[in-house]
């Protein structure tokens, strides 16, 4: 039994759209492992049935917009069915000693009330099992039972999904993904509110560590497998050249807020040329010199582009907890040092002054030579698919 969340608050055409994506994810998601199964949409539940049901558990708890999932027995809505569907279920799983509570619901079901439901298979649960107790308040064992004009549901497990929007039903952008905690965090946020994201690595070349690729295409792989049976693309633009010029032509305090314009320069040429809406970054308040707020209305207004920040306000230890949730987090990343980085850089770079130096350096003009250097990556279901192929 799948529950999903805010679906239910949009109106009736929305709410259509939204469901049609939520069980076209599921469909990809099932298909993507060959597990045969059949589908049911009873409008406030999504049944999916399966001779495999723990094989669909780690998919179904990854989809957006689930709230959460339950293996559950399906009977027809009587309260004798319910009541013996509660019996089974604790004879299982309760033991003596252990106290129990029953949640009832009704909808649309004549004859008898939730009231009543709890009550009738309280006591066939206590037929049941010899030697335990009711505790509606702190219970050791709950027992969850829905009568519905569609039919019955027993279950006693509820596993969390990640709730949000179903993937794709909001438009896409693009993220500027790296080798570190903030961005793929980021980035699943995003996801996690229905938005497709694209990814664009900026590979820095010789200045980079021996350890960043490898850390990107790990947070790739990790991402995409929050969208099963869904591929998530990385395109890598090895930018050296951008680079060589910030070191050997810039004053080194500006090179980050530099690197940082370059870095939003590329991303708004291609997303323009993929009629994307938007950049993601991980950018995160006063973080390091380029995320000062000075310094974040400097780099943004480099391109026209919207650019998201979804992490804006978070302290860095709620990041690396959801890093952790999300599985791209680690604590050996290896080298994944850049070396253009001065040792003082600029907090509050004037937008005027590093509008000239960008000027001066002519970098919006080796904008599209580095787009046209790059590479594709493709991951699907936590691996990595492909590597490398031009693009």
């Amino acid at each position: 039994m799948i529950r999903f969340g805010e679906l239910f608050l949009k109106s009736e055409p929305v709410r259509r759209q939204f469901m049609k994506v939520l069980i076209g994810n599921i469909r990809s998601a099932l298909s993507s492992h060959e597990i045969e199964y059949s589908l049911v949409d009873n409008r406030s539940r999504i049944i999916v049935c399966s001779k495999t049901p723990e094989a669909m558990i780690p998919l179904l708890s990854h989809i957006f917009g689930i709230v959460d999932i339950a293996p559950a027995l399906l009977t027809d809505s009587s309260l004798p069915a319910l009541c013996d569907a509660a019996g089974k279920l604790a004879s299982r799983n309760l033991k003596p000693g252990m106290s129990f509570a029953i949640r009832a619901r009704r909808d649309q079901v004549p004859g008898f009330t939730s009231q009543e439901l709890g009550a009738e298979a309280g006591g066939a649960v206590l037929e049941s099992v010899p030697g335990v107790r009711v505790d509606l308040t702190h219970p050791d064992y709950e027992v969850y039972l829905e009568a519905r004009k569609e039919g019955g549901l027993a279950y006693d497990i509820r596993i969390p999904g990640p709730g949000g929007l179903p993937y794709g039903t909001q438009g896409s952008v693009l993220s500027l993904i790296s080798a570190g905690i903030d961005s793929p965090v980021a980035s699943w946020m995003m996801m996690k509110r229905g938005v497709k994201v694209s990814f664009l690595y900026i590979d820095t070349g010789t200045w980079a560590g021996c350890d960043c690729t490898d850390n990107v295409l790990r947070n790739l792989a990790a991402l995409s497998s929050w969208v099963p049976g869904i591929s998530l693309s990385l395109h890598i633009v090895h930018a050296q050249p951008l680079y060589d010029l910030l070191m050997n032509d810039c004053e080194p305090r500006y090179r980050c807020v530099l690197c940082k314009r370059g870095m939003l320069m590329l991303a708004e040429t291609f997303a323009a040329q993929r009629k994307i809406q938007a950049i993601v970054t991980g950018d995160n308040l006063g973080q390091v010199a380029t995320q000062t707020l000075q310094n974040i209305v400097t780099i943004s207004s480099s391109v026209a582009i919207p650019v998201l920040r979804p992490l804006i306000g978070y302290d860095k230890e709620d990041i690396i907890s959801l890093a952790r949730k999300i599985g791209t987090f680690t604590n050996n990343p290896g080298n994944t040092s850049c070396g253009v980085v001065p040792s003082k850089p600029a907090t509050a770079a004037d937008s005027s002054l590093i509008g000239d130096l960008e000027e001066r350096l002519h970098m919006r003009s080796i904008i599209p030579s580095l787009l046209d250097n790059r590479e594709k990556v493709i991951a699907l279901n936590g691996k990595i698919l492909s590597e490398f192929s031009k693009n």
